[in-house]
This record gives structure tokens, C-alpha cells and sequence, in this order.
């Protein structure tokens, strides 16, 4: 009997910005063009900047085809998952058929570091919102942060940014992940203030590290310091997701844990915040999911992760 394929998309699951989000994965597990040291999916193990038609572009388009066919209903479909969706060569054709088969607004959630490229730019172009990347105001902190690709410089990240916006038509929402010790300095963040007023973002959204990075020493920033850092920014903090706007059934609460630890392996903290699930839930249903032998859980150092079984 041949095994069913893996399916190329994942939810609807809760967004802290973008409500019920049907996500599109359209490159391998952590393919990026960064490693960067706060990632919650671990290091990149294939670090690139080469595009190519990683996962099949027909299969992506047949299983958000038939997922609307199904009346599937969100607030945004989402290119995004576990690496960096604009390394797809596919990433216009997929996007235009999309928008085709149905009116749900279109997001790429980006690191930013290749709209230099004009296939790249091209591609996101066409989508309703953008969520590019921008965790530092200088090339050292640019390396020492996001880690990127030997062929990605700061200054070329930053050009591709600025040139995206003026070519652009749609919504940016800029999403500024703030490290403590790192890239949190009064400098630092003047300097990113600078360059925010250069590519002129519709929202720009401050975060810290609230789940396991992929380096210990990337520490989270205090609620009342983000605040204050992200009002020197003039932008917004990410607000937790609001759990009422969740699936309310077990069934469904389920499946929604199991698409997640499809795509990587989670804590019950990663489970109940990225899914607006109280944590007592998750801790029943993952127990539920122990005893069927559909999950597993390894201990990683002080965190206990669970992962599909197989």
C-alpha cells in the first residue's frame, strides 16, 4: 500500500496578527535563507538562497483547492510554515491561482531578505498583506541576529525592502523581533527607527522571544520594556491570540494540535499559544493522544517537546 502524501497545508490556527490563518507550506523543514538565533523551529539546516520548486506547485494548488471545495472558511491564507516561503519558484503561479478560486485575502509572512530579487518581488506583489522582517538597524547586529546566507548583505536586505515599497500597492506590516542583550539597545533601536521611515510600513509589529529559541542565549524582553521600546519604534507589540476566536470542540481542538506538531515539534506553552488553547486543554489532550500512541514526547534539555508519532 503506498503512503498517503504529506499534505502542503496546515489549520486554519489562531495568528496572533492575522486571526484564523490557513497556512501554505511551500519549502522543506527549516530551508531558509537565515538561521537566526531566536527561531522557534530550531537551526536551519539547509541555509540558501536558491529558488526552486521545493515542493511540487501542482500538489500545493490541489490541496488548497480542495480545502475551499470543503467550504473552508479564515480570515487569511497564509505562505508561511517551516522555512522561508519566497526561496519557492512557484511562489507567483501559486499565489495567482489562489486568488483565483477564492476572495479570502492572500499574506506572505517573510524574513524580507530576498525582495531584491525581482521574481521574488514580483511574486509578493500580488498578495493582499506583506509581514516582512527587520531585527536590526546595522550590518553587525543584521549578522549577529539573523545569520544569513554568505550571498545576503545588510545593505542588500535593506535595499530590496525599501525598493519592495515602492513598487508595492498593498499593506506592510513590519514585524521588528527585539532580543535582550542583543539588538535592544537605545542605538540600536534609533537606528532601526531610522530605517523604518524608509520603507514606510502600514503597521509595524514588535515581538520578543516567548518560545524556546534556537540559542539559550537569546532572552525574551519584559512586557512593560517591549512597551516602551516598541513606542520608540511607533509601532505595536503583538497581543496574544484571543482563545474565543478558536475552534470549541475537542474534535476539533485536536486535529488543530496534531496539524501543529505536523510541522514541528512543540511544548504544551507552544501548543496552547499558538493555538489560543488554555494550557490544561492541551496537557488532557496531548495525555489522550499519549495513550492512542498518535504523539510522543522527548525530553530536550529542560523542555519536554511532542511530535507526531512516525
Amino acid at each position: 500500500m503506498s503512503r498517503q502524501r504529506k499534505t502542503h497545508i496546515y489549520g486554519p490556527v489562531p495568528s496572533r496578527r492575522l486571526g484564523l490563518s490557513l497556512g501554505v507550506d511551500l519549502v522543506p523543514y527549516k530551508t531558509c535563507s537565515y538561521d537566526c538565533i531566536y527561531c522557534q523551529l530550531g537551526a536551519t539546516t539547509t541555509k540558501t538562497i536558491e529558488l526552486k520548486n521545493y515542493v511540487p506547485t501542482e500538489e500545493v494548488l490541489a490541496d488548497v483547492t480542495e480545502w475551499l471545495t470543503q467550504d473552508g472558511e479564515a480570515d487569511y491564507i497564509t505562505m508561511s510554515g517551516s522555512g522561508e516561503p519566497t526561496l519557492h519558484s512557484g511562489l507567483a503561479r501559486i499565489i495567482t491561482r489562489i486568488k483565483e478560486l477564492t476572495d479570502i485575502p492572500v499574506a506572505v509572512i517573510t524574513n524580507g531578505s530576498l525582495l531584491w530579487l525581482d521574481s521574488v518581488a514580483e511574486a509578493c506583489a500580488l498578495v493582499d498583506l506583506v509581514v516582512p522582517s527587520l531585527d536590526a538597524g546595522c550590518a553587525e547586529i543584521f549578522a549577529q541576529v539573523n545569520r544569513p546566507h554568505a550571498n545576503i548583505s545588510f545593505a542588500l536586505m535593506l535595499k530590496g525592502l525599501q525598493t519592495f515599497r515602492k513598487r508595492y500597492e498593498g499593506a506592510i506590516w513590519l514585524e521588528v523581533m527585539l532580543v535582550g542583550g542583543v539588538n535592544d539597545s537605545p542605538e540600536q533601536i534609533a537606528a532601526m527607527a531610522d530605517l523604518v521611515e524608509t520603507i514606510r510600513p502600514e503597521r509595524i509589529q514588535v515581538n520578543t522571544v516567548v518560545r524556546p529559541p534556537t540559542e539559550k542565549y537569546a532572552e525574551c524582553i519584559a512586557p512593560e520594556r517591549l512597551q516602551q521600546l516598541a513606542a520608540m519604534l511607533d509601532g505595536e507589540v503583538i497581543a496574544p491570540f484571543d482563545a474565543s476566536h478558536t475552534h470549541e470542540d475537542k474534535a476539533s481542538q485536536t486535529g488543530s494540535i496534531l496539524e501543529l506538531l505536523k510541522r514541528r515539534p512543540c511544548t504544551v506553552l507552544d501548543i496552547a499559544s499558538g493555538l489560543g488553547i488554555h494550557e490544561n486543554e492541551v496537557v488532557k489532550q496531548l495525555n489522550n493522544m499519549l495513550e492512542e500512541g498518535t504523539v510522543v514526547a522527548e525530553r530536550r534539555g529542560e523542555n519536554v517537546l511532542y511530535r507526531v508519532m512516525g
